[in-house]
């Protein structure tokens, strides 16, 4: 698959400004076609959530992220495309920050016996970030209990 590196996985997320919500997927490239479906499907786990309004987007310079694709895709959300500045991590800081704990807490925290047990655990994690983990920009409650739609991680029957 054009894209794709054997041995890798690349991780896309996207981190809401205001409740610090994040979410994550483990993808097997970094194309335009992927950022765009991640991009969707990112939309509907924050409808979900109560956050039904994107008004900026904003992304490293990736090359998906520069497509005419995902620039149109973006714009179908009535969002505001930003890119950061090359080698300017600090631009995209809620994200970057997210990366940082989720690498400390899971993904290099212990070994993994496969990419899919990782994988399990990266939906784990994120459950347990979302709806348990301390904030500070929360007041120092997890980023679910700054959502207005009162959502929590229980499973109906």
């Amino acid at each position: 698959m054009r894209g794709a590196r054997p041995g890798y996985v690349y991780l896309h997320s996207a981190v809401d400004g205001f409740s610090r919500l994040a979410y994550t997927e483990a993808l097997p490239d970094e194309t335009a076609k992927t950022a765009i479906g991640f991009l969707h499907r990112a939309h509907v786990w924050f409808a979900a959530h109560g956050i039904t309004r994107f008004t900026r987007i904003v992304t490293d310079n990736g090359s998906c992220y520069r497509a005419k694709g995902f620039t149109r895709a973006v714009c179908s959300f009535a969002a505001r495309h930003q890119r950061t500045k090359p080698y300017t991590p600090r631009h995209n800081g809620k994200v970057e920050r997210y990366q940082r704990i989720q690498a400390n807490e899971l993904l290099y925290a212990r070994p993994w016996a496969s990419e899919e047990h990782r994988r399990q655990a990266i939906a784990t994690w994120n459950l347990h970030y979302n709806y348990h983990r301390p904030h500070s920009a929360a007041g120092d409650q997890p980023p679910a209990s700054r959502l207005r739609t009162g959502v929590t991680n229980v499973m109906s029957n």
